[in-house]
């Protein structure tokens, strides 16, 4: 059976709910939910140390064992979960991989659609693509969720500006061809 990315990750957050239920039932190994969640959140903060010290393999890995552990049924928090997939999604965007990090700012939108961060930088890779409409609804939407982020109504403005300079010269090139 196929399917689809936003039918599996539903599937995979029922599976997480279940485990979880099961987790309260009969821990692992001795430990409780809330020392699993913990662990969880501990893994999190290690893999946020190592991207800020620029250690973006290591750091990687570890948001990855964040996502895989959520998955499989640990006691995360939406909040880490999102957090792990956004922060996953920064290191793809400084490798230049920016679809591979618009799946992973998606997810984290997902999961958590009041978090204006991953909007923010999946807009900005949306406007470095030039897809300019979709950016401009992305940093919308962060200065909806908070409207105090001063880079997103920078690059709102910017978006709007490129966008209607590509409309000015699709014109000009429409007047030039039909002469």
């Amino acid at each position: 059976m196929c399917m689809s990315r936003g039918r599996k990750n539903a599937a995979i957050l029922l599976l997480g709910n279940f485990m979880s239920s099961v987790c309260e039932a009969a821990p692992l190994e001795g430990m409780s939910c809330s020392d699993m969640g913990r662990m969880e959140h501990d893994l999190l903060k290690a893999a946020n140390a190592e991207l800020e010290r620029r250690q973006l393999e290591a750091a990687e890995e570890l948001y990855g064992r964040v996502i895989d552990n959520c998955h499989q049924g640990s006691q995360c928090s939406p909040e880490d979960l999102a957090v792990a997939f956004n922060n996953r999604g920064q290191i793809k965007y400084f490798r230049v991989d920016f679809y591979e990090a618009m799946d992973d700012y998606t997810e984290a939108i997902q999961i958590k659609p009041s978090f204006e961060v991953p909007y923010y930088n999946r807009g900005l890779i949306l406007y470095r693509l030039g897809y300019f409409d979709e950016a401009v609804k992305d940093f919308q939407k962060v200065l909806a969720l908070n409207p105090e982020f001063k880079d997103a109504q920078r690059s709102l403005q910017q978006s709007l500006q490129d966008k209607e300079e590509k409309m000015r010269r699709m014109a000009n090139l429409s007047e030039d061809c039909a002469v």
